[in-house]
């Protein structure tokens, strides 16, 4: 079993114990938001071998993210319990949690803690990259695989949030194959804190604002989404760069301490774990009917250009060229940043109380295909 060099237990800026991240750290050069999104819609690169530069967020735009957070950190606390009591439900000794990059990583890391000091399961935590159209990074999985042989049937997939359903549905294409060529049987299934597309396990399908979703590196470990280009060799992990240059502005282990101290708070005031996950199909019904909506009102085919819930209209806003926002409530709280990046990167948005979520976005070419 061939298994990347990179060391074991590269952690980003997260403290060691709380999460081994099987990314190879690189030197990569970037290349601009737009000349990217050219290289992209031409064909001429898959999003996975490029990366943008990332920059600090505005003084207006962290003062959003601070008050947003004040507002969302309870609810958000109550997801992670929910979420947590799910999985304790399916496993009754050791847990290997395997985090997606990037969203998922802090929420693994909140999890760890929860399972570990309230549930009380034997948590490691892994975190690992999987990609649109090319799948899970098998050297990483097949290194989990090795290292917690003993434990390879309590591996269980958790990410941020489930939008479309699309890294779902690779995940368990990916898993399955991986189970088919290795003799496993890991658990394809993926966990997360909202399932808006009715394709995993999630305590809600509501477009919940996740605060962890507001800034990239800053809250991620300093680490950015991964790559998979021609730096890599066929046995190395998946690629990333780590942002050193950010550390002053760093808050990733800040945001892990206070929400644990917000989760405690809420279950030592008596709030009690909702194990019982929300029912897919309203969500798929949801998910579908708008996919169809949008693609009639707007003309476009390219499901790829069109993003549903908060977290995926963030992204957009900060690492694509964006065509167009749509927004239900300009005066919810939990799209405050969204309108904010909107007005710094002149991006034009609409009002459309009729959505099922909270945001959308359109990402640059959707009405032209």
């Amino acid at each position: 079993m061939c298994i990347s060099s990179l060391p074991t237990f590269f952690s980003g800026s997260y403290r060691p114990e709380d999460v081994r991240i099987l990314l190879k750290p690189l030197a990569l050069s970037t290349v601009s938001i737009a000349a990217k999104e050219q290289l992209l819609q031409t064909g001429q690169y898959h999003y996975s071998e490029l990366l943008s530069p990332e920059t600090l967020p505005s003084s207006r735009y962290l003062e959003i993210f601070y008050h947003t957070f004040a507002l969302m950190q309870q609810r958000l606390a109550h997801n992670i319990i929910d979420l947590a009591a799910l999985i304790a439900a399916q496993h009754d000794h050791t847990i290997t949690l395997v985090s997606l990059l990037r969203a998922g990583t802090p929420i693994g890391v909140l999890l760890k803690h929860v399972l570990t000091n309230y549930f009380a399961r034997s948590v490691v935590h892994y975190s690992i990259s999987i990609l649109r159209d090319r799948g899970i990074d098998n050297n990483a999985l097949r290194f989990i695989v090795q290292t917690e042989a003993q434990n390879a049937a309590s591996i269980v997939f958790i990410d941020g949030w489930i939008s479309k359903g699309m890294i779902a549905r690779t995940l368990t294409q990916s898993v399955t194959a991986f189970n088919q060529h290795h003799h496993t049987i890991l658990d394809t299934r993926l966990f997360a804190l909202t399932d808006l597309a009715g394709a995993g396990i999630a305590p809600s399908d509501e477009d919940d604002l996740i605060p962890s979703c507001i800034l990239n590196a800053t809250i991620s470990g300093l680490v950015s989404r991964s790559v998979c280009n021609q730096h890599l060799n066929a046995t190395d992990f998946h690629g990333c760069l780590f942002y050193q240059q950010f550390a002053a502005h760093d808050i990733s282990i800040w945001f892990i301490d206070t929400m644990l101290a917000t989760i405690h708070t809420c279950l030592t005031d008596g709030y009690l774990p909702q194990a019982t996950p929300v029912a897919p199909q309203p969500a798929r019904d949801r998910s579908q009917q708008l996919l169809a909506t949008m693609k009639a009102q707007f003309g476009g085919n390219n499901e790829h250009l069109i993003k549903f819930g908060i977290g995926e209209s963030t992204r957009v806003l900060l690492r694509r060229v964006p065509e167009q926002l749509i927004v239900r409530d300009p005066t919810a709280p939990d799209v405050a940043h969204l309108l904010q990046l909107a007005q710094e990167k002149q991006v034009p948005w609409q009002v459309n109380p009729t959505l099922p979520y909270q945001a959308i976005s359109l990402i640059q070419g959707f009405t032209a295909c």
